[in-house]
């Protein structure tokens, strides 16, 4: 905590010199400043979730993740990582993952810059500030928002001066070694304003050796005149995540706590400047940008089990052999040399480590022009966005050897396969991502309104080995996208709509670069080779209605059915080789289902209800490696016929949130349940699903005294056991000495059980 005080204490120095301003009392209730926060700007705003700053820490601490699962029905959340900031949010069938291997299919920005980034196209959410948002808004598909908007896209937008005056002091604790604290500052007077957040969040981890540390900052100074404005931001963040996977079933039900091998550790580093400027040209005529400058050092860890054992015709040396036992190969060192067995044939295991440094730039500029035509108001935007990066990524494969908890300590040799399987890389990376864009909302009539949109993506790739020549590629991506959406308000309080959408996303440099059946890779270290991949495309409908009543109660609700078929979906598949894999095209994927939010509020109350259903599925026949599966042939290989559930995304899900607000306290819960789902290697759908579950959380708030509120938060209230996600490991070679018959390959990332965070928060 020592690292907290020094935060505080920095932050109330520079919060305390805010406030000092004579004027600071006297904010305006307006909020002047006109950011672009993403690709056509406020288009299609009318049917999008917006979840803003009082939601976002109505459990006493600010918290993006939460938040969405908890107010946002389509979205769930799979924890593969075992980590509670390494999720995998799941909107619609499509993730934004922190994880390499994982399809990325939502589109994130944050303040009008691509926040996907640019090696895999992962979505890092602990690289963000949560004390410095100010919205959060999910829109379904567009063709408008570029690259990974496949099933749809998240929009973050930051607190200014203007938005958020005056001083936020907050901290907590609670069980398993949880803290969080932070200050947030915000001043303006006459055009120029200024913003600041810094908050440190620690987590001992409810799992044994899973601890995680974040330090996150922000800032935001800004001038906004009448006809013109710009802004400077800066976000910084420094995060020590350690996320342990999934445990075998039987492992779970001995220890609960337990975790199956360990280290899996991330380091991050991120800082981003960016500057927006607008200008009004005319009165009907604006144009708008987003620049920003971003630096990502991303440095893993990861002990894991291996196929690695006496070689059979030489005891002196150790080999590696596949998935099935029928083959083996001398594992060898960097000098072709044959690696001796120093632990008499067993208890191997193998330290996997990379490095990825990234300098991206990018900008998004467009011009908006809002005019009277046909008796409505008519918005047209034309834009331009560029995103360009250079990556170097290194990797190496340390054998080790498994101690009695599972860890893996380090023996030394570096591995380098002859076949590339498992070898030290060396690449450097150059993307570039350009998309031309035009969309405009026509009133028709006095009812019915047309959103048209059309945009032109291309992405260059080019792919530098450092080591060889395996590696090296030279790849360009082009599509025209188009898209339309007519709304018709059949009355004051209802809008019916129905849209259709086209949109893609490029195979990553992580992908193009593990796509050789023959040469499989792991999470780890997976660059390999590099055979060409399709780009995704995909191809959405959606029918949809929303209205609001204001009455007694006031009403909002929405209701929305979609079906999205992805043409050359591109999956991690198992390879023969355990724990090895490598991408490819599956063919055509689809995604359909429904999604209905309600709202209900009257004076204090607030009643929040959702229901979402999601059928995703394989529509063509594949032939995939799953060597752990129980219901693999002797070949280790399953059969996906079309109609198969695609793992990890719940059929089902529900939510219900209840709040009360008052004057001097607030309390509220919610419950959260969904059904179970598809383990990942059970793409043949032959194996029972995770099981279903229901958790119920608390929250509430009383004010002690003047500015100071003493806050509560209680997360699965009656300790259920659960699961967000599935797979298969292989526990036979593994001695579980909390459970020494095991023999279940199931594997499971457990939820958590009860926790609570109790603090404090000062605001004035």
């Amino acid at each position: 905590m020592n690292h907290l005080r020094a935060l505080l204490q920095n932050g109330c120095n520079f919060a305390v010199l805010l406030l000092l301003s004579p004027c600071a009392a006297h904010a305006q209730q307006n909020d002047p400043p006109i950011i672009v926060t993403a690709p056509g700007g406020d288009f299609d705003a009318d049917d999008s979730i917006t979840i803003d700053r009082e939601d976002l820490s109505r459990n006493g601490t600010p918290s993006l993740i939460g938040t969405l699962t908890r107010d946002v029905t389509g979205v769930s959340l799979s924890d593969a990582q075992g980590n509670p900031y390494q999720r995998n949010l799941i909107y619609r069938g499509f993730s934004a993952s922190a994880l390499q291997g994982n399809p990325q299919g939502l589109a994130v920005y944050v303040d009008g810059g691509r926040f996907n980034q640019p090696f895999g196209d992962t979505v890092n959410f602990d690289l963000l500030p949560d004390a410095a948002i100010e919205s959060v808004t999910v829109k379904d598909v567009g063709p408008v928002y570029g690259l990974n908007a496949l099933g749809g896209v998240v929009v973050v937008a930051t607190k200014t001066g203007w938005s958020s005056p005056g001083l936020t002091l907050f901290g907590a604790g609670g069980r398993f070694g949880r803290g969080e604290g932070g200050v947030e500052a915000g001043w303006n007077e006459g055009g120029f304003s200024a913003y600041a957040a810094i908050e440190e969040r620690h987590d001992g981890g409810w799992r044994r050796h899973s601890p995680s540390t974040l330090y996150n900052g922000f800032a935001d100074l800004g001038w906004d005149g009448e006809n013109a404005g710009v802004h400077a931001k800066l976000i910084g963040a420094s995060t020590n995540l350690t996320g342990n996977g999934s445990s075998p079933v039987e492992l779970l039900d001995a220890d609960y706590r337990a975790v199956f091998t360990h280290p899996d550790n991330t380091r991050n580093n991120f800082r981003r400047t960016s500057l927006h400027p607008r200008a009004q040209i005319s009165n009907h005529l604006r144009i708008e940008a987003s620049l920003y400058s971003q630096t990502f050092h991303q440095r893993t860890l990861n002990g894991d089990t291996a196929d690695v054992a006496t070689c059979s015709d030489n005891p002196e040396i150790v080999c590696l052999g596949n998935a099935a036992g029928d083959s083996e190969a001398p594992l060898l060192d960097t000098s072709g040399n044959p690696i001796a067995d120093t632990l008499g044939g067993e208890g191997y295991g193998i330290l996997n480590r990379s490095q990825t440094r990234s300098n991206s730039i990018g900008a998004l500029v467009q011009l908006v022009d809002r005019r009277a035509l046909l008796g409505g108001e008519n918005e047209f935007i034309f834009g331009l966005s560029h995103d360009r990066s250079k990556t170097r990524f290194a990797s190496t494969s340390e054998l080790g050897a498994l101690t009695d908890e599972r860890s893996v300590d380090r023996l030394g040799p570096i591995i380098a396969q002859l076949d590339g399987s498992i070898a030290p890389v060396g690449l450097n990376v150059r993307t570039r991502y350009t998309g031309l864009f035009a969309v405009d909302r026509l009133p028709l009539d006095r009812r019915l309104t047309a959103e048209l949109g059309l945009r032109w993506n291309v992405a260059r790739l080019q792919l530098d080995d450092q080591l060889g020549t395996a590696l090296n590629g030279r790849h360009i991506f082009r599509r025209v996208n188009p898209g339309v959406e007519f709304d018709y308000k059949l009355s004051r309080a209802v809008t019916l709509r129905a849209g259709y959408a086209e949109t893609n996303r490029a195979p990553t440099p992580a992908e193009l670069s593990c796509a050789d059946e023959s040469a499989p890779c792991s999470l780890t270290n997976f660059f390999v080779g590099d055979p060409p991949l399709k780009q995704v495309v995909a191809k959405s409908l959606e029918l949809g209605a929303s209205g609001r009543n204001i009455g007694t109660w006031t009403l909002h609700w929405q209701l929305a059915g979609y079906r999205t078929t992805s043409q050359n979906d591109i999956q991690f598949t198992a390879s023969e080789t355990r724990g090895r894999a490598f991408f490819r095209n599956v063919g055509s994927t689809r995604r359909q289902g429904m999604d209905i939010n309600v709202s209900l509020a009257r004076g204090p109350w607030t009643l929040r209800a959702g229901y979402a259903f999601i059928d995703a599925t394989f529509r063509s026949p594949l032939i995939l490696n799953s060597p752990d599966n129980p219901s693999a042939d002797e070949n280790g290989r399953i059969l996906v016929r079309p109609g198969s559930r695609i793992p990890s995304i719940p059929r089902h899900r529900g939510t219900i949130s209840l709040d009360y607000a008052g004057k001097a306290f607030s309390l509220g819960g919610d419950m959260q349940a969904q059904s179970g789902q598809v383990l990942v290697g059970d793409e043949g759908n032959g194996e029972e699903l995770t099981k279903g579950f229901a958790v119920a959380n608390l929250h509430g708030s009383i004010r002690v005294i003047g500015a100071l509120t003493f806050f509560a938060d209680v997360s699965n209230l009656f300790d259920k056991k659960y699961a967000t996600f599935g797979t298969f490991s292989q526990t036979s070679e593994v001695e579980l000495s909390e459970a020494p018959d095991a023999s279940n390959p199931r594997s499971l990332g457990p939820g958590s059980p009860r926790r609570w965070l109790a603090g404090l928060r000062m605001k004035f």
